[in-house]
């Protein structure tokens, strides 16, 4: 793969965009994770019911997929660098449009909003994550992208406190069960009052990202330009649709699947912590992403050092595969696994099945970064538009958990993890053999 910079200007300036680039990521996780914050709160302003207040997450996924194409398209015409600048625009307008719908406690502005802020993110992730691949040798993309995860993770554990704090803090301890106990009148006046307290910060959050977008277009962050070289032209044979490459389309699959299974291990732990009675069952969730966490910093020490991403995306499926086995298996009445893996550091104990959904984040935070520089080889000038059929399989992440709910009321909580079966198998799929299709 050749691009505009030289090896040794890569290895001069890797440090600089590996900065830019990971402000982004860091932004990725804020915004991404305050849903988790949002969707509860907004059942309340709203008055929605659980299935209602799911279309708040619905509607920001679903962006990645309507507006992947037209946004690659967008970016081959602005630029990479333009194209992330425009991003953060997107998302700084959608900001914007929380402040009329929370004057209003209107639930339509509220998910057009969350539509452009998905928007706005699905620009940055189309842009961002092939950056990462080709600011520097292809053999250690897996480790930059893990960087960039630690980042993504770590602003996932901030992002729901800082709401908390700022939204919620003269609210302690409300919930929907004590806003419906109210009286009529307090109730529309906590409700309201809840609502006003989301215009602040999202004010803020517009401001800071407007001066950001401004701050990256006259940034010294070097424009990518990606070429394809005389081997890969001679590969790509005369190829006019980034569906002519297997390993790309496959590598979209292999992303709606993962994004499906992460999705599940995050958001229904607490969930299933519930059904069996755990404590602080919303908190469950900081287990899963701390696993993501020591994946991300484990793919640090060994990628490519001493495995490659292909074998380690192999490793991961098959510890997912064996995991989700033993979640459908386990027995919730005992707590060996967590006295085993955390017990000796003082952290509560919990069931094992709840300890064996936590332990996916493990098996799941390798499989991003690997696919990518997977799927994404050998693309030269069709890489932005692979980039955005790979966005698209983002939107796993809203079909996969709703399809865990329907398993669920049909079977178990537990018993619907076998969903996750599957999914692992097409991961290991193309960790062995679909990476390396070059040809239908």
């Amino acid at each position: 793969m050749e691009t505009t910079m030289s090896a040794s200007e890569q290895q001069r300036s890797s440090l600089m965009p590996m900065a830019i680039i990971g402000t982004l990521f860091f932004i990725f996780g804020f915004i991404t994770w305050l849903n988790g914050a949002l969707i509860p709160f907004l059942q309340i302003v709203c008055d929605l019911s659980s299935t209602q207040s799911l279309f708040v997450a619905f509607s920001f996924y679903i962006a990645y997929t309507v507006m992947a194409l037209p946004m690659a398209w967008l970016l081959e015409r602005t630029g990479y660098k333009k194209g992330m600048s425009l991003g953060l625009a997107f998302i700084a307008i959608g900001c914007l449009g929380f402040i009329p719908a929370a004057l209003e406690q209107t639930f339509a502005i509220f998910l057009l909003s969350q539509f452009v802020v998905g928007t706005g993110l699905t620009i940055l992730q189309t842009a961002s994550n092939p950056y990462i691949v080709h600011i520097g040798p292809q053999q250690s993309a897996a480790a930059r992208i893990s960087v960039m995860g630690l980042l993504n993770k770590g602003a996932g554990v901030a992002a729901p406190l800082i709401f908390t704090a700022l939204v919620l803090g003269d609210f302690e301890g409300i919930t929907a069960k004590t806003v419906a106990e109210m009286a009529p009148a307090a109730r529309i006046e906590h409700i309201q009052a809840l609502s006003h307290g989301l215009i602040a910060p999202y004010l803020g959050m517009a401001i800071a990202l407007a001066v950001l977008a401004v701050a990256l277009k006259f940034s010294p962050l070097p424009e990518l330009q990606i070429e394809s070289s005389q081997e890969e032209l001679k590969n790509q044979g005369g190829k006019s649709s980034v569906l002519q490459f297997p390993q790309l389309v496959l590598g979209a699959i292999t992303l709606f699947f993962y994004v499906g299974v992460e999705v599940i291990a995050g958001d229904t732990i607490g969930l299933l912590g519930s059904k069996l009675g755990v404590a602080n069952a919303t908190s469950l969730t900081s287990f899963t992403m701390a696993f993501m966490v020591m994946g991300y910093l484990l793919g640090l020490v060994l990628i490519p050092r001493l495995i490659s991403q292909a074998k380690a995306l192999a490793i991961s499926a098959v510890l997912g595969l064996v995991l989700a086995l033993s979640v459908v298996m386990s027995d919730p009445g005992h707590q060996w696994v967590s006295a085993l893996v955390w017990g000796w550091l003082g952290l509560p104990l919990l069931p094992n099945t709840v300890a064996l959904v936590a332990l996916l984040g493990f098996a799941n935070a390798l499989v991003w970064p690997a696919v990518w520089p997977l799927a994404l080889e050998g693309l030269g000038k069709f890489t932005a538009r692979g980039s955005a059929l790979l966005i698209m399989g983002i939107a796993g992440g809203a079909v996969l958990p709703l399809l865990y709910g329907v398993l669920s009321d049909l079977m178990s909580n537990q018993r619907a993890y076998l969903l996750m079966l599957p999914c692992y198998l097409f991961i290991f799929y193309f960790a062995v053999a679909g990476h390396k299709k070059r040809r239908w």
